[in-house]
């Protein structure tokens, strides 16, 4: 392989026949080449001038297991530069090839300034036929004690391996998070299982798509990630997606006659289809520094890279009709000029229609006998608008909304029957409903997708849209039921839809609501979440006696638990009480002035996790970390003042001030720590801090 050497504004790439290195102004890594596969050589944070790597990896990854090793043709390298698809901001590819006896395998690696990691993905045609059960050799238990091992061992399994390192770490605490959707049957979403890694500990075998090991020291860590739908979802399974085990021997600390310690991990689960040419996931290696706060920053700031934060096109107040039950009852074109008018007096950017404004009928609606697969095959006019409701399609509610300075929204549902393979004829609609109309938020729902070919033709459905409108459609991916990407699997696409809580069915409680975004803000954009505040007056009876009950909140305190992601009406606008409007209108005019600069920052949350009784909120730090926004709840607890110390460097020297922007209390600076004061049960305030 010829040598070569590429940059892009502070990522570069350069290479030769043994070795490839890849790097930015934060971090660099080294792969060693043997057989065309790439060992882990090196990872250094620049920042700190940490060596995260105790040794060469002995095992090749990203790769699966390929059989005999020997003397093959050597690899290719080729390298790309700029904003590579739509949503992603600009960086640097660079594309490693190496023939195989099965075909062509190629490991693309992405960078991009001021990232803390390097995303992985291989593609191998081929790969299942090829992939080995190469174990862990087996062990006896005796019950009898006796000295550890004096050197480690190497029988980590090689097969689907993503990542394989050896870290040089003397105590390391390993955290797998696990997330759940289908929020429909699930109300917690987070979860979290820690371990002390000790010399005595594993092999810890895990499944999950997120997975921390820290220097508890030093606050230092890394972040293994893997882009793909939860461990339940995946096509493919995964038996074991990341393995741990601590190892002892002198190789761990180099130059010294005495022993180390260090603790090798695997990483796995490329998701390979057997059908050829089906890539596998892509995965990354965060590095990051000083501890929650700077693991909350790695990640949101890598989410950020795949999809951008891109003002007047994300975080948008949507609403939504379908919140309020109705279902397609009430859908006509008089009833929609009517939530058009109500939405604009609340201030919401984009009115949606639910299932209901199309022509063929789904399985959800009020009028029995509809379908929820196999929508083209029930009615080759299923995506047009229905000619009752919306005799003059959608043309004139489109016109009003934007004559009214508000968007159109709508649902849809991409076909899943037969692993989507109609994907080109619903990517087809969609696109002429943004060129059309300008129709550019799409709720996605009714994705049901159990195969890897369903899986791909589904990201190729969005894939053309995206393309064919360079980034400008948002789609919402419900997650609130059956087989879907989930928080991870199609980062580019859109807002994640959280929940469908309904007070008919007694199931929203504001301060579940923000438990999930709260929780769930530690590993996932909030920037990428959709979360609901709804209607409280609706059966209000349901909750009677109920001190956290949604009537039992002010108005502008319900819109304030989902301020901090992209905010969705889930109700009828035109059917909320006038003083409700009154409450919440100047809130969401405020939100809207500061909301780009709130969302653009890194959101950490901050106190306890609401529980109906915390002290609790989130903290959103500027770029430049010279300013950012507080946002305190004070659930059902007796004490109205609250102490929240600011972490040193969090926000830059001590000395900004505070102004209240919205709700009813103060917050008063006291060099890194703020004094919030919020006189009431179930209120909030929201000050700028600069």
């Amino acid at each position: 392989m010829a040598q070569g050497e590429i940059r892009f504004v502070s990522c570069y790439a350069h290479w030769d026949d043994d070795r490839l290195v890849v790097g930015n102004e934060v971090i660099e890594r080294a792969w060693r080449i043997r057989s065309g596969l790439l060992h882990a050589d090196s990872f250094v944070d620049k920042r700190t001038g940490r060596q995260w790597l105790a040794r060469p990896a002995q095992h090749p990854a990203p790769t699966p297991a390929v059989g005999p090793r020997g003397e093959l043709p050597g690899p290719t390298v080729t390298t790309r530069a700029g904003r590579l698809f739509p949503t992603h901001a600009a960086g640097l590819e660079v594309v490693l090839r190496s023939p195989l006896p099965a075909g062509e395998y190629r490991v693309e690696m992405l960078v991009f300034p001021g990232a803390s990691g390097i995303s992985l993905r291989a593609l191998f045609p081929g790969a299942a036929a090829l992939l080995a059960a190469d174990g862990p050799a087996g062990t006896t238990a005796t019950g009898i004690e006796g000295a550890a091992p004096a050197e480690a061992s190497d029988h980590f399994p090689v097969a689907d391996a993503l990542e394989h390192a050896v870290l040089a770490l003397r105590h390391a605490r390993l955290t797998q998070v696990r997330l759940l959707d289908q929020t429909d049957i699930h109300n917690e979403l987070v979860f979290e299982s820690e371990w002390l890694l000790h010399t005595a500990e594993g092999p810890l075998e895990l499944q999950g798509n997120l997975f921390v090991v820290e220097d508890p020291l030093t606050g230092d860590g890394l972040i293994f990630l893997k882009h793909a739908p939860l461990a339940h979802a995946r096509p493919v399974p995964s038996a074991v997606d990341f393995r741990a085990e601590a190892r002892r021997g002198r190789e761990f600390l180099p130059g010294s006659a005495d022993y180390g310690f260090g603790f090798e991990v695997g990483f796995y689960g490329h998701g390979l289809g057997a059908t050829e040419g089906l890539g596998g996931y892509r995965c990354v290696l965060l590095s990051y520094t000083g501890g929650l706060t700077g693991r909350t920053e790695a990640l949101q700031r890598h989410q950020r890279q795949f999809r951008t934060y891109n003002p007047g096109r994300d975080g948008m107040f949507l609403s939504n009709t379908w919140g309020d039950r109705n279902r397609d009852e009430r859908i006509a074109e008089s009833f929609m000029r009517r939530e058009i008018d109500a939405g604009a007096g609340l201030g919401v950017d984009v009115t949606q229609i639910d299932d209901g404004w199309q022509k063929g009928r789904t399985s959800n609606s009020a009028t029995p006998g509809g379908v929820w697969l196999g929508f083209w095959a029930s009615d080759p006019d299923f995506w047009q608008p229905h000619p009752d409701r919306l005799p003059n399609g959608l043309g004139p509610l489109v016109e009003e909304a934007r004559r009214r300075g508000l968007r159109f929204g709508l649902w849809f549902a991409p076909d899943s029957a037969a692993d989507f393979a109609n994907w080109t004829r619903d990517a087809a609609v969609v696109l002429d409903l943004h060129r059309r109309w300008g129709v550019v938020h799409f709720k996605i729902d009714g994705v049901r997708a159990l195969t890897k070919l369903a899986e791909v033709n589904l990201w190729r459905f969005f894939e053309r849209v995206l393309r064919e409108s360079d980034g400008c459609v948002v789609f919402d991916l419900d997650v609130t039921a059956d087989i879907r990407p989930g928080y991870f699997g199609m980062m580019e696409v859109g807002p994640i839809f959280v929940e469908n809580r309904y007070t008919d069915w007694h199931r929203y409680w504001p301060h579940q609501t923000l438990r999930n975004l709260w929780k769930l803000a530690h590993y996932v954009d909030p920037a990428r979440l959709r979360m609901e505040f709804l209607n409280p007056g609706r059966h209000a009876h349901l909750y009677e006696g109920d001190p956290l009950a949604p009537a039992q909140y002010r108005a502008d305190a319900l819109f304030a638990t989902v301020m901090a992601a992209n905010p969705l009406g889930w109700f009828e606008v035109s059917h909320l009480p006038p003083a409700f409007v009154a409450e919440v209108a100047p809130l969401v005019k405020t939100w809207r002035e500061h909301r780009d600069r709130l969302l653009g920052g890194t959101i950490h949350p901050v106190g306890d996790a609401p529980d109906g009784l915390a002290w609790t909120g989130f903290l959103s730090v500027a770029p430049d970390a010279r300013s950012g926004y507080v946002l305190a709840f004070r659930e059902l607890n007796g004490s109205a003042t609250w102490w929240l110390d600011v972490e040193p460097g969090l926000l830059g020297a001590a000395g900004f001030k505070a102004e209240v922007l919205g709700g009813r209390g103060t917050v008063q600076v006291d060099g890194l720590r703020l004094e919030i004061t919020v006189p009431e049960q179930l209120d909030f305030v929201f000050a700028r801090l600069a």
